[in-house]
């Protein structure tokens, strides 16, 4: 374990004769980390992606209400009308209505399935998007690697480019706000 600290100290530690003092601002780091949780809660370009998502899981909720609504209706209906049915026709309604709702479960399970590896693939599109930006950002800084802060046992402030790393997503990724129509006139 002490062999994996030191590993950790060494990775972490400015090299060559150009080392810092204590307290100062290195111009370049070997080694940069990222708090990828963080910039994936903060981006305002992760929100919109997230947000697509979201507008999903709430129209997919909506067509749920809807359809639980008209099937509520259907049950009602037939339940209604049975004393005036003869029991095979009855049967042959209510097993009907049965595979009906069982084939509408399946088409929504489906859906849900849909939605979760959505937001799956949210984090995954996300993180292949910005790879470029970090990357660009770890050569201008002179850096041989980036990783995740998580990762990391001990660093200096300095080598956490998390909130540069918001910005320059935001920047290159964000689609623009849509202009209000009422302006358009102008």
């Amino acid at each position: 374990m002490r062999w994996l600290c030191a590993l950790a100290f060494l990775a972490l530690a400015p090299v060559g004769a150009g080392a810092q003092d204590a307290g100062a601002e290195p111009t370049t780091q070997t080694v940069l980390v990222l708090d990828t949780s963080r910039l994936f809660a903060e981006s305002a370009y992760a929100l919109q992606l997230r947000e697509e998502v979201e507008t999903l899981a709430r129209d997919l909720n909506a067509e749920n209400e809807r359809i639980v609504a008209e099937l509520v209706e259907e049950e009602r209906s037939l339940t209604e009308r049975r004393p005036t049915m003869t029991p095979e026709a009855f049967r042959a309604e209510a097993e009907a209505f049965d595979e009906k709702a069982q084939e509408i479960r399946n088409a929504r399970d489906a859906k849900e399935i849909e939605l979760e590896q959505a937001r799956v693939n949210v984090r995954v599109r996300f993180t292949e998007e910005i790879r470029p930006i970090v990357g660009q950002m770890m050569v201008e800084r002179g850096a041989s690697v980036v990783l995740d802060s998580r990762t990391v046992f001990v660093t200096v402030r300095s080598a956490d480019i998390t909130d540069q790393a918001i910005s320059r997503i935001d920047a290159a990724l964000l689609a623009p706000a849509q202009d209000d129509p009422s302006e358009a006139d102008d």
